[in-house]
């Protein structure tokens, strides 16, 4: 594979992680009561929108036209995993979980993209570490409304 497709792959992984968290976010958003955990999530949503401003100056640079958002079925199936789970349950504490499996599961997927596009980008890279530190911290901030 060519160097600027691998580019682009990985720009793509990067990008539809953070669309799902983006994603993920709006879609529960109305169903949170608690303030305080609005405002986590709200705060949350507003690092990811920077991060993915991020790649799409970095696709603008690259010259890669039409960085690839999830396809429908995935946004659905997304939608429909929230509505699902929020519709007998939405206490502060089991959006909580929710939203801390889906920083788990991001924060899984940057490690696995990180590993196959080893040596692809640099700047790439870094975007993609600032996602994962953004996870982590989603992690460390969210545990606290499981209590």
């Amino acid at each position: 594979m060519e160097n600027k497709e691998l580019i682009t792959e990985y720009l793509n992984a990067i990008y539809q992680n953070i669309r799902t968290a983006v994603q993920s976010i709006e879609d529960i958003l109305p169903k949170v009561k608690d303030d305080k955990l609005k405002r986590e999530l709200a705060y949350e949503e507003d690092k990811y929108l920077a991060l993915e401003k991020e790649c799409e100056l970095f696709a603008k640079a690259e010259k890669i036209e039409g960085i690839k958002d999830n396809n429908w079925f995935e946004k659905a199936k997304l939608w429909s995993s929230i509505n699902m789970s929020t519709m007998t349950d939405k206490t502060t504490r089991h959006i909580a979980e929710l939203m801390l499996l889906d920083s788990f599961m991001g924060y899984l997927t940057c490690i696995k993209d990180q590993n196959d596009h080893e040596n692809v980008s640099k700047e790439l890279d870094e975007i993609i570490s600032n996602l994962k530190e953004l996870e982590r911290k989603n992690i460390e901030n969210l545990i606290p409304y499981l209590v």
